[in-house]
């Protein structure tokens, strides 16, 4: 049993470091340098962040929640 979680541990601490190197190796490390030809904008504000990334995700699931509610057939009650 002793081997069997000795093996286990071995097994997480390699996958852990692993992905750490992995994490590591992926990192932004040289994102300060310009490039030839590289022209970034104005940075966006807050609130142009949080509608971009929050608002506009949040009225086009909206959008197209009440497309489908209103197109939706199987709710009609049937006559008679």
């Amino acid at each position: 049993m002793d081997k069997k979680v000795n093996k286990n541990a071995l097994r997480a601490g390699t996958i852990a470091a692993c992905t750490a190197l992995m994490l590591l190796l992926t990192s932004p490390a040289f994102a300060l340098v310009r490039d030839n030809g590289d022209d970034p904008g104005q940075g966006l504000s807050v609130a142009q962040t949080l509608g971009l990334f929050v608002g506009c995700p949040l009225a086009l699931f909206a959008i197209i929640s009440g497309l489908v509610i209103v197109t939706d057939k199987s709710r009609k009650q049937p006559k008679g």
